[in-house]
């Protein structure tokens, strides 16, 4: 039989529900110039003619692979990147990025191979790591693990602002290419792939290395792209395609009244979620509503800066190509 997300123990709607519910007491403490509720890609603060734009994530279950294999140098760079790909959706530059790491017992070279990786990650978003806590918790969190989250904040002039404000029916839809899995979809994927040294060690043809090596693959941060491609053409909007994949993400960089409009056809899906599909008897539906499907962010502008978007894109190494366009309706997200 198929086997969801739901019956891997995440609950998509349960989460829209929990924002709806935790929206009224976080508007609550608003002030004047807070720009946006919650919904956005990133908080924003205004400071008059600057903006800063915020935003929080973890590494997630990903890490049960990484305590599988031993391997922690790498896991810090999918923290930064969750945290700075959102700041950069509203053409932020990120500043300075926090993390926090806890732990049952503290291991110093563990917690030093993981700020390695948070380190690598700041160098690839151009921010500063300037702090952090390490939490040791003797009897909650079981021997050998822990759990890794952070926080990013950016800046952008207020002129400079990307939300979605700027979108228009014919506007062209890009995506650029993700790393692999990134770092969401693995209460999933561990449904389906044991997280055990022996099964991730496991050489696949089908992926041309082994699994963990796929699994793993740092969550890939398109922060200096972005921010040199902002100042080269029109961007209307970005969405970073994470947790709720193409159904919760890209709706969010298309405002009311229009729609994206995917071609399935067009999107260059890796073979690690072919797999993934293979594996869990997995329907499109579920896929496009729960994995990247190769496509870690996408780019709405005119149509007429496309192919200019791509050749610049391509130039600072990133895959970058057409799913789709925007269409006036109200579905928020059109597959098809």
């Amino acid at each position: 039989m198929p086997v969801t997300y739901e019956q891997a123990g995440v609950s998509v709607e349960a989460g829209y529900e929990a924002v709806r519910r935790m929206k009224a007491y976080a508007e609550a403490t608003f002030d004047g110039n807070v720009l946006q509720s919650l919904g956005s890609f990133g908080g924003m603060y205004s400071l008059g003619e600057q903006v800063l734009v915020s935003g929080t994530d973890g590494v997630g279950t990903k890490l049960k692979a990484a305590f599988a294999l031993d391997r922690h140098d790498t896991v810090g760079i999918d923290c930064v990147a969750m945290c700075a790909n959102d700041v950069v959706c509203h053409g932020a530059k990120p500043l300075f990025f926090l993390d926090y790491i806890a732990t049952g017992k503290l291991v110093p070279e563990t917690a030093a191979s993981i700020v390695k990786g948070v380190a690598d990650g700041c160098l690839q978003a151009g921010c500063a790591l300037i702090g952090g806590e390490t939490a040791e918790m003797p009897g909650f969190y079981p021997a050998g693990e822990y759990d890794l989250a952070g926080f990013c904040v950016g800046i952008v002039d207020k002129a400079k602002l990307i939300d979605n404000s700027r979108v228009r029916a014919g506007d062209t839809i890009l995506a650029l290419a993700s790393s692999g899995v990134h770092s969401n979809g693995f209460s999933l994927v561990r449904k389906l792939i044991p997280m055990e040294k022996t099964k991730l060690e496991e050489y696949s043809a089908e992926l041309g290395k082994t699994l963990g090596e796929a699994l793993l693959a740092p969550t890939m941060i398109y922060v200096k792209p972005i921010l040199s491609l902002i100042d080269a053409v029109e961007v209307h909007s970005i969405a970073h395609i994470t947790g709720g994949g193409f159904i919760e993400n890209i709706p969010r960089s298309i405002p009311k009244g229009l729609t994206a409009k995917i071609e399935k056809s067009a999107v260059r899906v890796p073979p690690v979620f072919r797999l993934l599909q293979r594996l869990g008897e997995l329907d499109e539906a579920h896929m496009f509503n729960t994995f990247n499907m190769g496509v870690g962010m996408t780019v709405t502008l005119p149509q007429a800066q496309a192919e200019k978007t791509i050749a610049h894109l391509g130039a600072n190494g990133v895959e970058a190509y057409v799913i789709g366009e925007v269409v006036c309706g109200d579905e928020g997200i059109i597959l098809c």
